[in-house]
């Protein structure tokens, strides 16, 4: 058995096509295009690469956005302004605070600083408790995105036995409480296991949908893996390889090679789950838009 590929790649573009369409559609009604608002703080290489990527698929969607650079020895107090400034303006509907931050800066606080309305990272409080409870509020994009795959790739999620590997409050919780919520791509037996968590290899095996988000390169081996599982790698990691033209790999956190000869799907790294990232940026911004077209609208 040799498992087909998820095209994240594919798929994402399909979503930022339709929410393309939808952005034409509200301004030939005169409707204000989504706005995001970016925050980088620092010089970190990677960070800038990212949001050169989101900005990029802001402007290909129509999407207004705007950037502020920060350098990295500036106050918590003066981020936390900006964010202020943004929660303020009319013409931003989402916010996004680029990670990590620079080690002087305590993350949740400057996080709980921008407004649950616009906060599509579905990192606020708010939202993780409006998420969890069932009554709205922005998911965190990645886990998102997954869901979208399995939607997207005609996986059946209810009454699959579900595996999660890794419990961070960006990936691995959110993704066992959309696979377990009842509602579209939900009503899955879920568990999900960590660094401590004994018999790891047997639990890995018994789950139709594994989700792995460890984040240590190729930890998921093909023992782990229950033959015709379906097999989601959220991992990016960089390996040394002095074989490499850079020097270095990016793998996930899926022996990919070996384990495609296990499972019956597969997501590829890169282009698996990363691009369904910001495809679903753009479309928790888009809600943010909606949800202000709704408050504004007359009585």
């Amino acid at each position: 058995m040799t498992a087909e590929l998820i095209d994240g790649k594919a798929i994402a573009q399909a979503i930022r096509d339709e929410i393309k369409a939808e952005v034409d559609q509200r301004v030939a009604q005169g409707l204000p295009r989504p706005g995001l608002g970016v925050l980088l703080v620092g010089d970190n290489v990677a960070s800038a690469a990212y949001v050169r990527m989101k900005t990029r698929a802001c402007a290909e969607a129509g999407f207004h956005s705007e950037q502020i650079d920060l350098d990295s020895s500036v106050s918590q107090d003066d981020v936390i302004q900006e964010i202020r400034r943004f929660n303020a303006d009319p013409a931003i509907h989402g916010i996004l605070v680029q990670l990590p931050l620079p080690g002087h800066m305590d993350v949740q606080v400057v996080l709980d600083n921008v407004t649950p309305e616009k906060d599509v990272d579905g990192l606020h409080p708010v939202n993780v408790g409006m998420t969890s409870s069932g009554r709205g509020g922005f998911w965190p994009c990645t886990p998102l995105g997954v869901r979208e795959l399995l939607l997207r790739s005609g996986v059946q999620t209810a009454g699959a036995s579900a595996v999660v590997l890794g419990r961070s409050d960006l990936v691995g919780r959110p993704m066992a409480l959309l696979l377990m919520r009842r509602a579209e791509g939900g009503d899955a037996t879920v568990t999900v296991c960590h660094s401590r968590s004994r018999d790891l290899v047997e639990r890995c095996r018994q789950a139709d949908i594994l989700v792995a988000a460890i984040g240590r390169g190729e930890f998921v081996t093909a023992n782990m893996v229950k033959p015709g599982a379906v097999v989601i790698d959220v991992g990016i990691n960089r390996l040394d390889d002095p074989a490499a033209a850079k020097g270095y790999r990016l793998v996930g956190d899926v022996d990919f090679e070996a384990v495609r000869q296990v499972a019956s799907r597969i997501t590829p790294v890169p282009g698996g789950v990363g691009p369904m990232t910001i495809a679903m940026l753009l479309s928790n911004t888009l809600d943010s838009a909606r949800l202000h077209d709704r408050k504004a609208a007359p009585a």
